[in-house]
């Protein structure tokens, strides 16, 4: 599939692209397609399956049951008819009346209205479709009032007096609603982790067993639960809200308040099960970032054994993976203490300290560790240690010592600001190291702006991420292509810009420093005014700037099959010292050839007569401005072929640039020293490029000094690559051999399976 929607906000950034070391992704609409399908839900240990689902197919018009076990008592059936009713009244989906949505055509039938459902969360509507599925279809909502059809086609209504919303936080929404008998109830959906706490009584554990065994499945699983409430206690909770909502200072802060106090004493009604498939190459993207050397960090709020499933199916963690547990459970059994230094004793034991190429390049004789945390230990982690405390104050240092040598790192059960955190804490490690983070969602904003390069999902929860990214893409796949593709290309143009620009400028300024010992420091300029302005504007610039825009040392393909090619430009190592004083040696060198070499053609008096009787002829014929337009000549050709010795890619528009810049040259020279122009005074350069080319030796000359000047590099290149190949010359010499395409069975170039299931 093609797709068109795709925005870069900040361009410059795109050299930190090419340099990328950690990755931290967000798990929900952007590993996974956050397309919900609801899958089943659990009722007091009764397990409910919509008949469609079991049948293996999707039926819109079927509304019975298939029970996985034994049928529910007198009170499980109130529990379950109480449960479906506050999946329908908890959420803040809306129905809409019209036929199609941006050209897509979903709905329900209620008559002959067509009607579908809409929110900001696709968990929602798929719990609202899935109930509706079981019997109870939610209606709209009219004046306040929420209206269901149950399983005996009567309408319900249910008056909405308050809406809990839900927060990243606390992780659950409540509401409360008044039926029609005037009975006042408060129901609330949310993780496991928010609800079990707050529950006096319900089969907990039964559902407890359902929601573990559903996570290892990799659904996602909530947590359903309610309370009467009495008419003082209503007044109690109103009398609450309207305070902390009418609070001038810190509203935030006394709403959170009283939401913990309202929130309590529930009884547990069920769970409820939803898929969430993983995109389309995924995993095909993770194990190419995997072998380019990055390390991948997903960053969830989801339930760990939800998360774990999704990694195993994201090849994030591998089947020979050894996965190491920080979470609350462990550290309930031993202190925190003890268990970083055990986990810090059992990876450094293996690796020592991992560095990118034996991360990149991890073989069987290292074992693979991935790392589990979860947000409240992540807390403790990051807590400030005590004065005096022996054992605090380190654990920063131990947990990224340990970060450091895991394949992979899975943060589970986090807030908004913990993912933020978690960046900022690579950030600031002492490699410093080149960071990226991707989301889709607002809880994701804050790790995308703390991160060097934020990426934005455009999914189905709003555009806040892709609005507060630099680079906005569709799918997480992508993320492939933008970073082994367009960064490495990037990075090859940008650096051969920056190194090309000195050489030739060292190349331009050193002959004119080298006439100064020759002209008695008079100030005297070897080159004239015209082409001292257009060297730099008009008879160089156009080769390197096509090069910088489309230049392709390797194929687009083959990059995307071989991310272990990224890691030859990681460090940025084409930007280092050894390489400028390289280019900065090759411009002095090329300077002294220029410059030497046209002196000593001007100093043998046999040479430059060109057949003439009289010595004294060769200072007539060459003077001081055909000695600096023999030299510019030199200057000009060779710095334009040694770009063009650099070039891999040519079209057409390359052997346009590069050959019509020398062409233009040539004819500049022609007509400004060959036209008397009315507009300069004195005219120092009239038919002086005329009179050089006339000279067969000065013919000679700009060859021979042309070739001496190239020779250097082509003599490095051709020992280098012959010597110590890089993996990107060895690919570039097979292709060359038209060897290339015949290997396919290289292991070098072995392309990565792809597996889409979760």
């Amino acid at each position: 599939m093609f797709y068109s929607i795709s925005c870069v906000f900040l361009c410059y950034l795109i050299c930190l692209v090419s340099q990328v070391e950690y990755v931290f992704t967000d798990k929900t609409g952007t590993l996974t397609e956050n397309n919900m399908e609801f899958i089943e839900c659990c009722v007091d240990g009764h397990v409910y399956v919509p008949h469609a689902i079991c049948n293996g197919q999707i039926m819109s018009g079927a509304s019975s049951i298939d029970m996985i076990d034994s049928s529910p008592s007198a009170e499980s059936k109130e529990h379950e008819e109480l449960f479906f009713r506050a999946l329908c009244l908890c959420h803040t989906v809306q129905v809409k009346e019209e036929e199609t949505v941006d050209g897509i055509k979903r709905g329900i039938h209620q008559g002959k209205a067509t009607s579908f459902y809409i929110s900001s969360s696709p968990d929602e509507v798929a719990l609202v479709e899935g109930m509706k599925r079981l019997g109870f279809t939610y209606l709209r909502l009219k004046d306040s009032h929420m209206e269901i059809l149950n399983r005996e086609d009567d309408i319900e209504r249910f008056e909405l007096l308050e809406v809990l919303n839900f927060d990243s936080v606390r992780r659950r929404m409540s509401v409360i609603v008044r039926s029609n008998s005037g009975e006042l109830y408060l129901f609330c959906k949310g993780a496991d982790s928010s609800i079990f706490p707050r529950v006096i009584s319900g089969k907990v554990d039964q559902v407890r067993a359902r929601v573990e065994h559903n996570a290892v499945e990799g659904l996602r699983t909530l947590c359903v639960a309610y309370k009467k409430l009495s008419r003082e206690e209503y007044e109690q909770v109103c009398h609450l809200l309207n305070s902390a909502k009418l609070a001038l200072q810190d509203r935030d802060k006394k709403l959170a308040e009283a939401y913990d106090v309202i929130e309590r004493d529930f009884i547990l009604l069920g769970a409820t099960a939803v898929e969430d498939r993983l995109q389309d190459k995924a995993a095909d993207t993770i194990e190419s970032l995997h072998k380019a050397g990055m390390k991948v960090w997903v960053l969830t709020g989801d339930k760990m054994e939800t998360a774990a499933a999704t990694c195993y199916a994201s090849k994030l963690f591998r089947r020979n993976t050894q996965i190491l547990e920080l979470t609350t459970k462990r550290t309930e059994e031993q202190s925190l203490h003890d268990v970083l230094f055990d986990l810090s004793r059992t990876v450094l034991r293996q690796h020592g300290s991992m560095t990118r190429d034996t991360f990149s390049g991890l073989s069987g004789d290292f074992q693979d560790y991935g790392l589990i945390i979860d947000g409240a230990t992540l807390s403790a982690v990051m807590k400030p240690s005590q004065e005096g405390s022996s054992s605090g104050g380190n654990y920063k240092e131990i947990f990224l010592e340990i970060c450091r040598n895991c394949s992979a790192v899975l943060c589970c059960r986090m807030a908004p600001l913990q993912k933020a955190q978690i960046v900022k804490l690579i950030k600031a490690s002492k490699e410093h190291p080149i960071t990226l983070a991707i989301g889709d969602g607002a809880n994701d904003v804050s790790m995308i702006l703390e991160a060097h390069v934020g990426i934005g999902i455009m999914g189905k929860e709003g555009r806040q991420a892709a609005r507060n990214s630099d680079y906005a893409i569709p799918k997480f796949k992508h993320l492939k292509k933008m970073l082994l593709v367009h960064g490495h290309y990037y990075y090859i143009r940008i650096s051969e810009l920056v190194q090309y620009f000195f050489y030739k400028n060292v190349c331009f300024i050193f002959p004119q420093f080298l006439y100064q010992f020759f002209c008695g420091f008079s100030q005297q300029p070897l080159y004239d005014t015209a082409y001292l302005t257009l060297y730099n504007i008009s008879f160089t610039s156009l080769p390197i700037l096509l090069y910088s825009l489309i230049e392709q040392h390797i194929n687009m393909d083959i990059l995307k099959r071989d991310p272990s090619l990224y890691r030859d430009i990681a460090k940025n190592s084409l930007l280092q010292w050894p390489i400028f004083v390289y280019w900065t040696f090759l411009g002095v060198f090329d300077a002294m050839v220029f410059f030497f070499g046209a002196f000593f053609l001007f100093d043998n008096t046999t040479f430059t007569s060109n057949g003439q009787l009289m010595a004294t002829n060769t200072q007539m014929m060459f003077g001081n401005w055909t000695f600096g337009t023999l030299v510019f000549t030199v200057l000009v050709f060779t710095v334009t072929l040694k770009l063009a010795l650099d070039t891999h890619y040519w079209t057409w528009i390359n052997h346009f640039v590069i050959w019509g810049s020398l062409l233009f040259y040539v004819i500049f020279s022609l007509l400004w020293g060959g036209i008397i122009w009315p507009f300069l005074n004195y005219q120092r350069m009239y038919y002086v490029f005329m009179q050089m080319l006339a000279s067969g030796p000065a013919w000679l000359s700009i060859i021979l000094l042309v070739m001496v000047s190239l020779l250097p590099d082509v003599v490095k290149k051709v020992i280098c690559r012959a010597l110590w190949p890089t993996t990107t010359e060895r690919i570039q010499r097979m292709k060359a051999d038209r060897t290339y395409l015949t290997h396919s069975e290289d292991s070098l170039l072995d392309e990565p399976q792809t597996t889409t299931e979760a």
